[in-house]
């Protein structure tokens, strides 16, 4: 029975993993091609059942380095979990802000994720069903993907675009920021001239000014974009509501929206129209929830991301995706820049750039616990 389940055990496993691609965002490079990239996988164990998740560290991104979250985990909210009934999935978040402060909203979102989404996995493997049919909530059973275009320049551009098509996809998010507004541009309107009628969205993860952003975004409704993700630093809500009452194209706030009750306040202040929904970012499964359904009583847009995520990741980001009913195209773009060494038999289906919802028990991977333990590295070594 669920409710006997008592977290016994933690384990806390650094991986390194084979990069597929090159990938930059504003704020830096996130791999490189060729080079290993890192995870931090947890294994969380109760009266014999067993659940894994995923962290990805992304410095370049927020703060959360590979040495902080396996740290943080390890030293200050295992002993939070260890103890607790499994299926006390709020108070175990309420623990985790007690021995992490919130700082401003939420603090090191992504460590506590991996251990929200191993506790669900764990959940859904006890009780035999997937993490959708542990909630009651499964709106959607194929969610579409973006291919994700972060080049150098135009030629780089509509190279992405041929590989994408190549592997099935249909819709494009071009990373802006990385260059000035021109260069920016000249690259959304080559991935526009190779993909005429593909949906596209930019995100230009807290890159610009406002006065930047009212010019970008008057440029990227001709070249018919459809969505202008993050433009602006995540707390400032003064442009973001100017750039949303002005702009030409919808905005969508990612960073902005660490927690529930950042959403709140965008809410409130009447300057949000699209939330993105990011498992990690927001701390988690449960907080996402929470996020997720604020938005939608506030009759807001749902779109998907996630921090190119490997397969535990994708497929925790599926489950609440399918929970409500998301049917534009997101950006779970893990795939397409790591490769999974660590899972089994049984993982996540993509096919022409459609992922099907998994229906297995958990969040439907089977990890390779030899493999994981194989990839394995000392962070601090």
């Amino acid at each position: 029975m669920l409710e006997d389940l008592v977290v016994d055990r933690v384990e806390t496993f650094v991986v390194e993993l084979p990069s597929l691609r090159s990938f930059g965002v504003a704020g830096g490079v996130v791999m490189t091609a060729g080079q290993p990239t890192h995870r931090v996988l947890v294994k969380v164990s109760a009266g014999g059942a067993t659940g894994w998740g995923e962290a990805t560290p992304t410095p370049a991104w927020t703060y959360e380095t590979v040495e902080s979250i396996a740290s943080t985990i390890a030293r200050y909210l295992a002993p939070v979990l260890v103890g607790r009934p499994a299926w006390d999935l709020d108070g175990a978040a309420a623990g985790y802000e007690r021995a992490i402060n919130p700082g401003f909203t939420i603090g090191a979102p992504i460590a506590k994720s991996a251990l929200d989404m191993a506790v669900h996995d764990l959940l859904g493997r006890a009780a035999g069903v997937p993490v959708g049919v542990l909630w009651g909530q499964r709106r959607r059973s194929h969610i579409e993907l973006g291919w994700v275009v972060s080049g150098r320049d135009a030629a780089q551009a509509r190279d992405a675009v041929a590989e994408g098509r190549a592997a099935g996809y249909s819709a494009f998010k071009v990373k802006i920021g990385l260059h000035e507004l021109d260069a920016d541009l000249a690259i959304v309107a080559a991935v526009r001239d190779a993909a005429p009628d593909a949906p596209l969205w930019v995100d230009a993860n807290q890159a610009y000014t406002v006065d930047v952003a009212l010019r970008a975004g008057r440029r990227l409704a001709d070249l018919e974009v459809s969505v202008f993700e993050q433009p602006l630093r995540a707390n400032d809500i003064a442009g973001l509501r100017r750039l949303r009452d002005q702009g030409a194209v919808p905005v969508a706030l990612d960073e902005s929206l660490r927690h529930p009750s950042d959403l709140a306040s965008f809410i409130r202040l009447d300057a949000v129209d699209i939330v993105i929904a990011k498992v990690q970012r927001s701390g988690g499964l449960t907080l996402s929830r929470r996020l997720c359904q604020l938005a939608e009583d506030a009759g807001l847009a749902l779109m998907g991301s996630g921090l190119t995520d490997t397969d535990l990741g994708f497929a925790a980001s599926l489950h609440l995706f399918a929970a409500f009913g998301i049917d534009t195209p997101v950006d779970l773009n893990g795939r397409q820049f790591v490769s999974s060494a660590y899972v089994g038999a049984t993982t996540v289906e993509v096919v022409d750039g459609v992922a099907t919802v998994p229906t297995g028990p958990g969040l439907g991977v089977e990890v390779d616990e030899d493999a994981v333990r194989a990839l394995a590295v000392d962070p601090f070594g």
